[in-house]
């Protein structure tokens, strides 16, 4: 239980916690309501973090859905957090935690303006150079008290020094309260090793425009945004935040999505998001977004970021971030409607025939994590 009291005479509130074995270590002012919170009791007190605030209506599309990027921003916020904390938790060289990748995360259950989003993160695995941080996010309805699990998400974080942005420290290790638990972490960490590897020799795509494209192809719904890097977008190293991305990215796939089907539409899932490169300040960031793959209720986009360093940097535009977004067409009462079906040319055929293999994957996950429910 969380409560909003002044000190005297002081016009800022402070955070106190109610509840035994919790203790506040931020003090900001609302609006938003804004808090962090760690569990004292825990064997390690950097492991734990739980970060709240109200939705408001910029966070919201114009039927009330709280945007997937505001969620993911939100998510990678508390992850930078507690891996930077974890990483400085032993005397030596400091460092600033950089996101490097975000494994599939599922967008549950819409949030809407006037909720509370409860984002709780806890460090689940260190390897020698990277911190796993899995992180739930619950909405309160504060008129009801009604409360929802509406994501769960992995991500996955390098110390960077703050001496010299390229050199990668080590991770303090933290203890398991069990061996299978380290193994387990283990295993997670060598997949997404893999993963990430795959990813980057795939990623030479470039999304190129299409005049007077025909209705539910490709070319029709497609989309960028060009964006330049501010110090508001970074971190003290000077590079942009992982959730400033995302939200970005997000934000393009939306277009797409309400392009091709014309209606509301929400965010359903992100595949792994890979972070390939660091986007520097003063960079000029374009983001593209195109359909790969529509089902009967929902819709596949491809988004990739490209960098472009115009200041002091000889470097040439590169690959910086790439994901698939899934989103699902809304009517007026929220329900679920068909989606238009995507017209492809030849060249666009093996994009949709991979982007029917992951969602016939993704369904078959799904449902082998459902029967134990149904089994009981």
């Amino acid at each position: 239980t969380i409560a909003w009291c002044f000190g005297p005479g002081s016009s800022t509130p402070q955070v106190s916690a109610l509840t035994t074995g919790l203790k506040v270590i931020c003090q900001v002012p609302p609006p938003p309501l804004y808090c962090d919170i760690l569990l004292a009791g825990s064997p390690d007190i950097t492991s734990f973090l739980i970060h709240c605030r109200i939705m408001r209506p910029d966070d919201a599309n114009i039927a009330g859905n709280v945007h997937g990027g505001t969620i993911l921003k939100m998510i990678e916020e508390a992850g930078a957090i507690i891996s930077t904390r974890h990483c400085n938790s032993q005397s030596g060289e400091h460092c600033v935690a950089a996101l490097a990748r975000v494994e599939r995360t599922d967008f549950l259950s819409p949030m809407c303006i006037g909720e509370v989003a409860h984002v709780s993160a806890e460090i689940t695995y260190t390897s020698k150079h990277s911190v796993e941080v899995q992180v739930n996010v619950l909405s309160e309805n504060i008129l009801t008290g009604a409360k929802r699990v509406t994501n769960r998400a992995t991500l996955w974080y390098v110390p960077l020094s703050l001496k010299n942005v390229d050199k990668v420290l080590e991770v303090p290790p933290i203890q398991y309260a069990w061996k299978e638990l380290e193994e387990d972490g283990k295993k997670r960490y060598e997949e997404q090793k893999l993963e990430r590897l795959v990813t980057k020799q795939r990623n030479g795509d470039i999304i190129f425009p299409v005049f007077n494209p025909e209705p539910y192809t490709v070319g029709y719904s497609q989309s960028s945004l060009i964006h330049l890097v501010g110090p508001s977008d970074c971190t003290l190293h000077g590079f942009v935040h992982g959730g400033v991305t995302m939200k970005l990215m997000d934000e393009v796939a939306g277009i797409v999505a309400a392009r091709h089907c014309k209606t509301n539409i929400v965010t359903a899932s992100v595949d792994a998001i890979n972070f390939h490169e660091k986007i520097k300040k003063g960079c000029v960031i374009t983001i593209s977004g195109r359909m790969t793959f529509t089902s009967n209720k929902s819709m596949e986009i491809e988004v990739f970021v490209d960098a472009d360093p115009f200041v002091d940097e000889p470097k040439e535009r590169y690959r910086a971030v790439s994901a698939f977004f899934t989103y699902v067409s809304l009517s007026k009462e929220g329900k679920p409607v068909p989606v238009p079906q995507l017209v492809e040319t030849e060249d666009e055929k093996r994009r949709f025939e991979d982007g029917k293999g992951r969602y016939l994957q993704t369904k078959a996950k799904r449902q082998v994590q459902m029967q134990p429910l149904t089994q009981q």
